[in-house]
């Protein structure tokens, strides 16, 4: 059984089946391959791997024990595997990720060529095969800087609805452009990491005048399901990325929550955009699935009926993924309720279309930078990407399993992610899990 892919003119033929068992629901079949950073209690050096199954391949280890003997292509750049982010080895291009790719999808596969390399080699596998239970999971990138897109037309309708009416939902410039603003990378956080509930300004009645803030943890803490891509191709300053040259700019996406902080938001924002409301904590998944391991599901996004400058025009319709993403909200009883079911095709703009909207101006991408897609929704009740537009604005709370209603989340409480895509023959492509759970505020009395 084969999936097969085109990108560029370049058709890439792999089977599924490997000599690791790798259980059904795994994320990490042979069809993934996806990159991250470990470290583990043997070596505690952070150092790059890839997941596969139930285990993470020490990339490190199996490039010292000759692992990439049979890729001439790589011999040269085999210290990329030594390094403590996947920045060096993003840099080396779209070309190389494909050829590693490649070819640990035929090591891993049940008809290698190349058997002596780990399917019939029980030292090298002892040496360089970690159960992922084993693993601690590290930031994949260093990142620079932080971008965040609100590309997701059925979550900017649901809010635009909330707080303007039906009639003026979506601003004037929304279908022109990918709308954007500046993240904080500093606070960008690989999934496990604890995010503490932020203090900030507030208006505690909207139609009070004059209009005085109190100060206090933010009561209206909220998720936002997104997807996150890396660039792994620099511009220079003064130089945009043309649109359809942007993919080849791309290594990868992760899960992403932009944990968010709407009654901190709705007093700060104007005139400038989120500022202290966004800027506390970003999770992002740890394994970076690679662009080329999607391809297979690639497929039309929402319809734009709005003719784009021509910077904007790809020469592809189908510019985005079929990827299932849902998101549980468990209770600090332990309680798990799934709350949302949704797919990452409910976006309006392509990340290829965000890169050449960002660099329009001639603004300088470097490798390591972090674009997010905007809050994920769908159009039916429990697909959309966030408790704002669930509860209504804390109007109309929902129902957890145990009997516990949320409008917002709250202190103890853990949001985890998942998102996965399915090969013809039942293999899944998927990013694992992002997950972040919420600790109470420090008030201002105990800094």
């Amino acid at each position: 059984m084969v999936d097969s892919a085109t990108k560029s003119g370049v058709e890439t033929t792999m089977t599924t089946r490997s000599w690791i068992p790798i259980p059904a629901e795994s994320h990490f079949s042979v069809a993934n391959i996806p990159f991250g950073i470990i470290s583990s209690e043997a070596r505690s050096k952070h150092r790059p791997a890839v997941a596969i199954g139930e285990y993470a391949l020490d990339l490190e280890m199996f490039a010292a024990g000759g692992g990439f003997a049979e890729m001439p292509s790589i011999q040269k750049e085999l210290a990329v595997f030594s390094q403590p982010t996947l920045n060096a080895f993003a840099a080396l291009g779209r070309s190389i990720h494909r050829e590693v790719r490649m070819y640990l999808q035929n090591i891993f596969a049940d008809d290698t060529v190349h058997p002596h390399i780990l399917k019939s080699n029980l030292k090298a596998r002892n040496d360089v095969l970690i159960p992922l239970t084993e693993v601690t999971n590290h930031l994949p990138m260093l990142i620079g800087d932080y971008t965040d897109f609100y590309a997701g037309r059925n979550h900017a309708y649901n809010v635009g609805v909330l707080f303007r009416g039906p009639d003026n939902a979506l601003q004037p410039n929304y279908n022109h452009l990918p709308v954007g603003y500046h993240g904080r990378a500093s606070s960008v956080v690989v999934s496990g990491t604890q995010i503490r509930r932020p203090c900030g300004q507030s208006i505690q009645n909207a139609m009070a005048e004059p209009k005085v803030p109190m100060f206090h943890p933010s009561k209206r803490l909220d998720i936002e399901l997104e997807l996150g891509a890396f660039v792994c191709k620099p511009n220079h300053i003064g130089d945009p990325i043309p649109v359809n040259e942007a993919e080849d700019h791309l290594f990868g996406f992760v899960l992403m929550n932009d944990w968010s902080a709407r009654d901190i938001q709705a007093w700060e924002y104007v005139p400038l955009g989120p500022f202290n409301a966004k800027n506390f904590g970003t999770s992002i998944s740890p394994w970076i699935v690679l662009a080329d391991a999607l391809e297979p599901f690639r497929c039309r996004g929402l319809e734009n009926e709005t003719e784009l400058l021509p910077y904007l025009q790809e020469g592809q319709t189908n510019n985005v993924y079929d990827i299932n993403l849902e998101v549980d909200l468990i209770t600090p009883t332990g309680t798990t309720t799934t709350i949302t079911h949704t797919n990452a095709k409910n976006l309006l703009f392509s990340f290829p279309q965000m890169l050449a909207h960002h660099t329009v101006t001639g603004c300088p991408m470097r490798v390591g930078d972090l674009l997010g897609s905007g809050t994920i929704s769908g159009t039916e009740p429990g697909t959309q990407g966030s408790l704002l537009e669930q509860c209504s604005n804390g109007r109309v709370p929902i129902k957890l399993n145990d009997g516990e209603e949320r409008t917002f989340v709250c202190d103890g409480d853990t949001v985890t992610m998942r998102g996965w895509s399915v090969t013809g023959d039942g293999a899944r492509v998927g990013f694992g899990e992002c997950v972040g759970s919420i600790l109470p505020a420090h008030l201002a009395s105990d800094s």
